[in-house]
């Protein structure tokens, strides 16, 4: 096995017979005749698994020893977990209530990300942060000329398959290297967003918090922003899930909340009193931890 790995990493090959996987759909919530309600979750080879660990280790230390993920990116990183990202967002919260601020929060659910992802981008991303060479190439391996087939359990516990057919998009869920080829993929999203703002990124998990002094300023704010994130979000070929992505306006003595409607290109997120954050029932005055 030493050997292989070795073989691999100084050919910049990932074998082809470990890029086939098997995918069963994990029901999440709501109507089971929903598709949208399933998590693809590829089920890969341990023998790949241990490659992708080899990957991952060497990708991640380049990662931390060259400081290039952001501090706004939460998630399979030390120091950075779901408490960390709870943290930061409620202190966002906190500190508008303490400066007297009118604030709210963009609550975004991105379709399908993981599977979205784009290979060539993917690659340039990597390049631009200093992965090339045999490396690159190994990863660019990974990533290209892998197929799937979709599996089913029926009630009868008989399962029936589709055909074995070839992604041209996306990184496996259930594998050891999706997640932070995710991170590395949105890396530069906090960038385009305003310093008086807070942005928190848990994966795919987006939330921000917009502030402001001035109701006008604002609303006029908020939507640019939300402008803003769409282009960004179109530019990387990501889309927002327009009916699971919240706005929620915070309440306070002082600042009573006012109707406002947030909007792209003729698409409307639904203003809503409380939503959901790794964990957290946030509502328009309170927060509270629920498990």
């Amino acid at each position: 096995m030493t050997y292989i790995c070795n073989a691999a990493l100084s050919s910049g090959v990932f074998p082809d017979r470990l890029k086939y996987a098997i995918v069963k759909p994990i029901f999440k919530k709501g109507s089971e005749q929903a598709i949208s309600n399933y998590r693809p979750i590829s089920l890969l080879t341990s023998f790949s698994k241990v490659f992708e660990k080899l990957i991952y280790n060497r990708l991640y230390t380049h990662i931390e020893t060259n400081n290039i993920l952001v501090q706004e990116k939460f998630g399979f990183r030390v120091q950075h977990s779901t408490e960390h990202a709870a943290f930061s967002l409620i202190n966002s919260i906190l500190m508008a209530v303490n400066n007297n601020q009118i604030f709210g929060g963009i609550f975004c659910d991105i379709q399908k990300s993981f599977d979205c992802v784009n290979d060539k981008i993917l690659l340039e991303k990597l390049q631009f942060y200093g992965i090339y060479g045999k490396f690159k190439a190994l990863i660019e391996s990974y990533l290209t000329n892998r197929y799937q087939i979709l599996t089913l359990i029926k009630i009868d516990y008989n399962t029936n398959s589709s055909k074995w057919v070839r992604i041209n998009c996306g990184v496996p869920q259930g594998s050891i290297l999706g997640p932070l080829f995710f991170l590395i993929y949105v890396n530069d999203l906090p960038t385009i967003i305003n310093k008086d703002n807070n942005i928190v990124v848990f994966a795919d998990d987006i939330s921000i918090i917009i502030t402001d002094t001035n109701r006008d300023n604002f609303n006029l704010h908020a939507n640019m922003l939300f402008n803003n994130i769409n282009t960004w979000f179109n530019n990387k070929l990501l889309n927002l899930n327009f009916s699971k992505t919240h706005y929620l306006e915070f309440g306070s003595i002082k600042h009573c909340n006012v109707n406002m409607q947030i909007q792209h290109n003729h698409n409307h997120i639904a203003d809503t009193s409380e939503t959901k954050f790794l964990g957290l029932i946030i509502d328009d005055t309170i927060v509270e931890t629920t498990y």
